[in-house]
């Protein structure tokens, strides 16, 4: 099955860290967030992986050659921005196998059973299946009225507060048939509200909710979130956990780390005392230094004594 992994944005959210660098390749743990997005298919699934991207194309470039992912990864590069649909669009000619088309949202850290999916979609000959995740407010998402068949009747992106006629919302992962891909225009359009209503009101939409965890991983909070899911569900192959903390290859602590991912080779100095960050590879942490839910890039160093709260310091930055 071919997947399309939808990460043309530019990360301003995450800004400093996506001041020219490519989101997708930022670290969760031991992997790319771009891998961490695509682990949730099982590798028997996976035919290529396409990329629509639009920002840190030579960052991109040389992380699809270099062959460090466990699959064939095929950049589709968006000159302008085309939104969801325009992106998928966009993507076809690179779409060469046969089947369905597993769509991903970029930012997607979840626990999507692709498989249910996948034999969902089939067995309702759906034109397009989405996986559904539950929420106490769905208005900032794409909402759906799923039927005791399993079909999706009404779909509405981010409708206003109070309005919503369901708490099940469209949790960032799609299949899509090939007849439904080839039928997509041209152009710069939104998905989800061009596209799936529609879909939806023909009775060819289908749904699928699942349990676990969902992490929409593009602002700080929830990037800080997306590792902290990863550390508690054993989601790394290198390194080691102490309590509820990750620590990379030759990372080193004489502080106190509680719900922290803190890369290879990082040091947290005596008596500093970090909560909820996210601390990335080679960075330094200063003796007695206060850090509550910051985001620490390569190589940067924090003074000592210092006292953050909320805070995104750049690769290679000194607070």
């Amino acid at each position: 099955m071919d997947v399309l992994v939808l990460a043309g944005g530019f990360g301003t959210r995450l800004r400093p860290w996506t001041t020219g660098r490519a989101k997708p390749l930022l670290p969760v743990l031991d992997m790319t967030l771009l891998e961490r997005v695509v682990e949730c298919v099982p590798s028997s699934l996976v035919d290529r992986v396409v990329v629509a991207a639009g920002y840190g194309i030579d960052e991109m470039r040389s992380f699809s050659s270099s062959g460090e992912a466990d699959y064939e990864i095929i950049l589709s590069i968006e000159e302008d921005a085309l939104g969801t649909g325009g992106a998928v669009a966009n993507a076809r000619p690179l779409l060469s196998g046969s089947g369905p088309v597993l769509v991903l949202n970029g930012d997607l850290v979840s626990s999507v059973d692709v498989t249910a999916l996948l034999d969902h979609h089939n067995s309702k000959s759906a034109s397009v299946t989405l996986s559904l995740w539950s929420v106490d407010d769905p208005s900032r998402f794409g909402v759906c009225d799923l039927g005791q068949d399993g079909m999706v009747r009404r779909f509405q992106e981010k409708p206003d507060p109070g309005t919503e006629f369901s708490n099940l919302i469209n949790a960032g992962c799609s299949i899509i048939s090939r007849e439904a891909l080839d039928s997509l225009p041209e152009g710069s359009y939104s998905m989800e509200r061009e596209v799936f209503p529609g879909i939806a009101e023909s009775g060819r939409m289908a749904g699928l909710e699942f349990s676990g965890y969902f992490v929409d991983a593009g602002t700080p909070d929830s990037f800080i979130e997306a590792a902290q899911v990863c550390i508690e569900n054993g989601r790394f192959s290198s390194g080691h956990s102490t309590g509820d903390s990750w620590f990379g290859t030759g990372a080193t602590s004489e502080g106190e780390v509680s719900g922290c991912s803190i890369g290879p080779g990082a040091v947290v100095s005596s008596g500093a005392t970090l909560t909820d960050c996210v601390v990335l590879e080679g960075a330094r942490i200063g003796s007695r230094a206060i850090l509550k839910r910051c985001l620490i890039g390569e190589g940067a160093l924090i003074p000592d004594d210092s006292n953050m709260f909320g805070k995104i310091i750049g690769h290679g930055q000194s607070e």
